[in-house]
């Protein structure tokens, strides 16, 4: 993941942070005091916090210096200021969150625009030359100059290009357009509570956040929080709001397990099979497998245990094809 946009007074100016953050998952609280388990394991996301450009700076922290990294995650966060402070200075010497994300869309595309006209133009010279191979170039080519004509158009990859054998075919370039975007906006103590400003179309989310207050949270004790919380009307922390955005605009679902020994939480893509996501626990687990036993968290919290969940007929034996859902608490049965 990429945080692009962050003030640069927190970073110094070429610097790339990487942080593995948890992932909030409530329903291993319930399977916590259900099961006693020895140890409870949670699931991770990789943050890269990139610097974003503030006034004064000598060189303009732009995208650019950052591309070799951006290209590699798998999702953006882009983080606009909407708060005013004689204290920081702001960008290009005002407040505006709207300029501040257009320009950062601005260069997004041109990046992506640089990528994409020079492939075009290398497989145009190299199907002129072709004696084989032909018809795939010609493929990449026709599907790449629709990729251009869109970001001539300024409309982001995202909205163009088709799932599966498309964004196959273009997962090496690692355009940024085509990833999912979450915007975050910036806000000041005095706008807690109030709706974004505005919202971006092209974002799988827009969230507004207060960075100052969320910094005071999490130095706090974590039993002093929710009385300060309260207090400004603030129901979940924005660190776990902003985590699990992300987690969903990549189409994850969690897989559960639960037992004496751990209960733990596995990120999946959302369509796994019950095969695959064994081999995620173990490869030996995918090799010998002969049925999941499954039961939905919510069914497991109706009948309070696993004997009364059986008892009331909630709890299935699924084949290797069953597509996982999203809170399913499996047990995964294999003869090796």
């Amino acid at each position: 993941m990429a945080i692009s946009g962050v003030p640069a007074d927190h970073l110094k100016p070429a610097e790339e942070n990487l942080a593995a953050v948890r992932i909030p998952e409530p329903r291993l609280d319930f399977l916590q005091t259900v099961f006693k388990p020895k140890r409870r394991t949670e699931a991770t996301m990789d943050f890269i916090d990139l610097p974003g450009s503030a006034e004064g700076d000598v060189e303009k922290a732009g995208l650019e210096k950052h591309l070799p990294t951006l290209r590699q995650v798998d999702a953006l966060v882009l983080v606009v200021r909407a708060f005013e402070s004689e204290s920081v200075p702001a960008h290009e010497g005002s407040v505006d969150p709207q300029r501040d994300l257009n320009q950062l869309r601005d260069e997004m595309l041109l990046a992506d625009f640089a990528i994409c006209a020079g492939r075009v133009e290398k497989l145009e010279k190299t199907i002129a030359k072709a004696t084989q191979d032909r018809d795939q170039h010609r493929h990449e080519l026709e599907l790449l100059t629709r990729c251009q004509e869109a970001l001539e158009n300024e409309k982001p990859l995202s909205e163009i290009v088709q799932p599966g054998e498309e964004e196959k075919m273009l997962r090496s370039f690692g355009f940024l357009t085509q990833k999912p975007v979450m915007l975050l906006i910036n806000i000041g103590e005095d706008q807690i509570g109030q709706d974004p400003p505005f919202r971006d179309p092209h974002a799988t989310a827009t969230l507004a956040i207060c960075a100052t207050l969320e910094a005071e949270l999490l130095q706090m004790e974590p039993t002093d929080r929710p009385a300060f919380m309260s207090e400004y009307g603030i129901q979940t922390l924005a660190r776990d709001r902003i985590v699990r955005s992300c987690f969903d605009a990549l189409g994850m679902i969690f897989m559960l397990t639960a037992g004496p020994e751990e209960v733990r939480a596995w990120p999946l893509v959302r369509g796994t099979t019950a095969v695959e996501a064994a081999g995620k626990i173990h490869t030996d687990l995918a090799r010998g497998f002969i049925k999941a036993e499954t039961i939905a968290c919510k069914d497991l919290e109706t009948a309070g245990s696993m004997r009364d969940a059986k008892a009331a007929g909630t709890v299935r034996q699924e084949p290797k094809h069953y597509v996982i859902q999203d809170g399913d608490v499996i047990t995964i049965k294999f003869n090796v």
